[in-house]
């Protein structure tokens, strides 16, 4: 059995502010417990709260690491005794609360899934907290069903880049927003059925001429602020509008009206605060209907940029440039 270490390297956050805050530290390696594993990480992925939780605007849930990182893949170092299904040397990949930046995390068993066939360790890292985010709002809280349509702002996104291929293998007709002529064809390449560059057409009037009219049946939204009344216009009756971050405001005065005219659903979620319990049926679902078209490459993380562990501040820079395509992942060495 291989030794563990005392101590290891992490990436902590000095201070709030911007990614050159994050600085390189050692600390004691974590002690796992009940219903727990220890996995040795080989990749972290880096999402936007990771970037709020550096700013300070989003603190980790009680019991959390202060480390960042909330997605690894790596191999299960050590385990508990009453965690079953999993053994120490199997590779995995998991959904964390914190702790993912760092040469080993715990994870809860029941959160960890198997790394897919042919994929390696960044491009396992890049799956768990987005797959996540996606199937719990997407399919569990926005209702897709085969043949419905769905938009999905910031389409060449971690999230956005997710969904398409989600969304297309479910049967939906998908169409994106995007910033660039780039990103747009980046997304229709991916399976969107219709790209909307958003800095040159407004995405309103192009979903009523792409749907006779109709509008769309769902609607993913991280951009929040003036979008809502946009989206509440350019949604279906019986439309579903799924919010899930802001990039903008999550303050506006908003005329309700609409939303009842149309009988719609407006609702969100966040993924981190949730208990164990409640993530593992969202684990349970993804390893039943999802990881098989991982496994067939019938589905793929779209991956961006790697950087190493001790370069987390540049990782930040890339994601706040807001010119990556898919996912950045740090390599753990």
């Amino acid at each position: 059995m291989t030794t563990l270490p005392d101590e290891m390297t992490a990436i902590e956050i000095t201070e709030p502010g911007g990614p050159d805050v994050l600085r390189p530290t050692t600390r004691p390696l974590p002690a796992h417990g009940a219903g727990e594993v220890l996995i040795k990480v080989d990749a972290a992925g880096v999402n936007r709260p990771d970037c709020m939780q550096r700013e300070g605007g989003y603190p980790p849930p009680p019991g959390a690491p202060d480390i960042p990182g909330l997605e690894i893949a790596g191999t299960v170092a050590a385990a508990a005794p009453d965690v079953t299904g999993l053994a120490v040397g199997d590779r995995v990949c998991a959904l964390v609360a914190g702790g993912g930046y760092a040469e080993y995390c715990v994870a809860a068993a029941d959160l960890c899934l198997p790394v897919p066939t042919g994929l390696d360790p960044t491009e396992a890292a890049a799956l768990p907290e987005t797959f996540f985010t996606v199937w719990t709002n997407v399919f569990q809280r926005g209702r897709l069903r085969p043949g419905e349509t769905i938009l999905i702002h910031g389409g060449s996104s971690g999230i956005g880049t997710t969904a398409i291929q989600l969304a297309k293998q479910f049967g939906a007709r998908v169409f994106v927003t995007a910033g660039s002529a780039e990103k747009c064809r980046a997304c229709e390449a991916l399976g969107a059925d219709q790209a909307i560059n958003y800095r040159e057409a407004d995405f309103v009037p192009a979903v009523a001429e792409l749907t006779d009219g109709a509008g769309v049946d769902l609607i993913l939204d991280m951009v929040g602020g003036d979008y809502l009344p946009r989206n509440v216009e350019a949604l279906a009756v019986e439309g579903r509008l799924v919010q899930i971050a802001f990039l903008r405001s999550p303050k506006m005065q908003f005329n309700f009206l609409p939303m009842m005219l149309k009988r719609l659903t407006l609702t969100g979620s966040t993924l981190r605060p949730r208990t164990v319990a409640q993530k593992a049926v969202i684990a349970g679902e993804l390893r039943e209907r999802v990881w098989p078209l991982l496994n067939d490459g019938k589905v793929r993380p779209v991956m961006d940029s790697t950087f190493p562990l001790a370069d987390a501040a540049g990782a930040h820079a890339r994601m706040e440039s807001s010119s990556h395509i898919g996912k950045i992942v740090l390599e753990i060495s």
